[in-house]
């Protein structure tokens, strides 16, 4: 990958249910770049990822618990999607005040598949133009965003994607954001 984030601390947010290749794909890409990814979680220990939403995948290890996490000591916000860890987070109040600490303070976002579900809940869709997993389409359109069947979307430093495939723009389109210091603006 091309993009240098060296120094970049990127925070992944996630739980239980996380599709495993939207967190493992994009983390490599951070690494590979030279920046540092920190899993986030209102977990403590470990969090386990599914293949699909039926079949159990590996576990990781959380770095720092949500009650932990300051926003202030990441340059950037990941969103992984999974069914079960989408719904998850988007009820998780902490995990939808920690996503609008990075809106507010204008650090890049990306978000893959169903990890927009949280970008509803923390008021950072309307108006913008996304992507996302097909089903999410009518959410983000009822909450103000201009949906389109795109492998990638950036719009005022906020990346999505639709899914597994579109991996490998997405992780390319993030690393550039962080890189070049493209920020989400609320």
């Amino acid at each position: 990958m091309a993009n240098n984030i060296r120094g970049k601390k990127v925070a992944f947010l996630l739980t239980n249910g996380v599709e495993q290749v939207e967190l493992t794909e994009p983390w490599k890409a951070v690494e590979e770049a030279g920046g540092d990814p920190a899993l986030v979680s209102p977990e403590e220990g470990q969090i386990t990822a599914m293949k699909g939403d039926w079949e159990h995948g590996e576990s990781f290890p959380v770095d720092v618990t949500l009650d932990q996490a300051d926003p202030n000591d990441f340059d950037a916000l990941v969103l992984p999607g999974g069914t079960v860890n989408a719904d998850k987070m988007r009820l998780e109040q902490k995990g939808v005040e920690f996503v609008k600490a990075f809106l507010e303070a204008g650090k890049p976002i990306a978000a893959i598949c169903h990890g927009p579900w949280i970008l509803i809940e923390a008021g950072a869709v309307k108006g913008r133009e996304m992507t996302s997993y097909a089903s999410l389409q009518t959410d983000l359109r009822n909450a103000g965003a201009n949906w389109v069947d795109r492998e990638v979307v950036t719009d005022r430093g906020l990346t999505t994607s639709r899914k597994p495939d579109d991996l490998a723009a997405f992780c390319s389109k993030m690393l550039e954001e962080i890189s070049e210091g493209e920020h989400a603006e609320a």
